[in-house]
C-alpha cells in the first residue's frame, strides 16, 4: 500500500509539489492542482520520476441533480475531469453517485430506489463513454445514504453498468451507518474486500465514533481515535496490489494529517504490513 495525504504547503511548479510530497514522505498524492506555465503531462512526469503515484481525481458535484441544466452541467464536470485523470495518469476519477435531494451529498428518501439506481446506471455510462478512459478509472465513493452503500449494492452497479471504465473506491466509514454495521466493522471490511477487492483503485481513511447520547450519533474522527478496526482494514488491503493508495482526508489541519499518518504507519509497522 501507498499512504498520501493533503499537502498544507503551496508550490508554483511540479517540482516543489513532489518536494512537499517527498518531506512527508508520501509515495501517494491527491490531484494536484496544476499551476500556470505547466500542463497535467509535466506533473505526470514529475511524479513519475520520484515513485509518486497520483490517487485520485476528485469530482464532487450532485451528476442527479433535479435541475436538468444544472444535472448537465455537472455532468460536463465529471466528464472533463475523468479525462484529466486519464491524462495525468491518476489511479480513478471519485465522485459521489449524487442526490435528488436539496443537498449535494445529502440524503433523500428518494436516493434508495430502483429509479435511482437506473439513473445513476445511466449517468456513469454517459460520463465513461464520453470520455473512454485508456489508464484510469471512474469510481463511485461507498456512501451511508446513498449507492453504493454496501457491498452488495456495489456489485449490482458494477453489473449494470458493464464498463471496463467503472471501478470501485473505497470509504469504509462511509459505509457505518449503523450501530449494527459499527460494531461488526472488521466484518463489514473482510466482506467488501473480499468481494470487490481487485476492483478497488484508491481507499479513504479516517475513523468513526459512535456517541451515546439518543438517538443514533456517528461522527467522523481522526484515525486511531474510533472504532473502526485499523487492524483488520490493513491487513485486508495487504491481500491487494501492493501499490494501492489510501488516502487520509477530512481533518482540519496539517497537524492533525500528521497525526493520522503515524498513527497509520505505526499500527502498519506493528503488525508487518508494508506501507510505504
Amino acid at each position: 500500500m501507498r499512504l498520501g495525504a493533503p499537502i498544507y504547503e503551496s508550490y508554483s511548479d511540479p517540482a516543489g509539489w513532489v518536494a512537499a510530497l517527498q518531506r512527508l514522505q508520501y509515495r501517494a498524492a491527491y490531484c494536484p492542482e496544476i499551476t500556470p506555465g505547466f500542463t497535467p503531462q509535466d506533473f505526470a512526469h514529475a511524479a513519475g520520476q520520484a515513485g509518486i503515484l497520483i490517487a485520485e481525481v476528485g469530482v464532487w458535484n450532485n451528476p442527479l441533480h433535479s435541475d436538468p441544466v444544472l444535472r448537465s452541467q455537472a455532468i460536463a464536470t465529471c466528464q472533463q475531469k475523468l479525462a484529466l485523470a486519464d491524462e495525468i495518469g491518476a489511479q480513478c476519477c471519485v465522485n459521489i453517485a449524487g442526490s435528488r435531494g436539496p443537498k449535494w451529498d445529502g440524503p433523500s428518501a428518494d436516493d434508495l430506489t430502483a429509479e435511482t439506481f437506473d439513473r445513476i446506471v445511466e449517468t456513469v455510462r454517459q460520463i465513461i463513454d464520453a470520455v473512454k478512459p485508456r489508464r484510469t478509472f471512474y469510481t463511485l465513493e461507498t456512501m451511508p445514504w446513498m449507492y453504493p452503500d454496501s457491498t452488495e449494492s456495489y456489485v449490482r452497479l458494477l453489473q449494470a453498468i458493464d464498463r471496463p471504465a467503472f471501478a470501485v473506491h473505497f470509504d469504509p466509514v462511509n459505509l457505518i451507518c449503523s450501530p449494527q454495521r459499527y460494531f461488526a466493522n472488521a466484518a463489514l471490511v473482510t466482506e467488501f474486500i473480499s468481494n470487490l477487492g481487485p476492483r478497488i483503485k484508491s481507499v479513504h481513511a479516517k475513523d468513526i465514533i459512535l456517541r451515546d447520547h439518543l438517538t443514533t450519533h456517528l461522527d467522523e474522527a481522526r484515525p486511531g481515535l474510533g472504532a473502526l478496526d485499523y487492524r483488520t482494514l490493513l491487513r485486508q488491503l495487504n491481500t491487494l496490489s501492493p501499490d494501492l493508495p489510501v488516502m487520509v482526508e477530512h481533518l482540519p489541519a496539517a497537524a492533525d494529517y500528521d497525526q493520522a499518518v503515524t498513527y497509520i504507519r505505526s499500527l502498519a509497522a506493528e503488525i508487518n504490513i508494508p506501507l510505504y
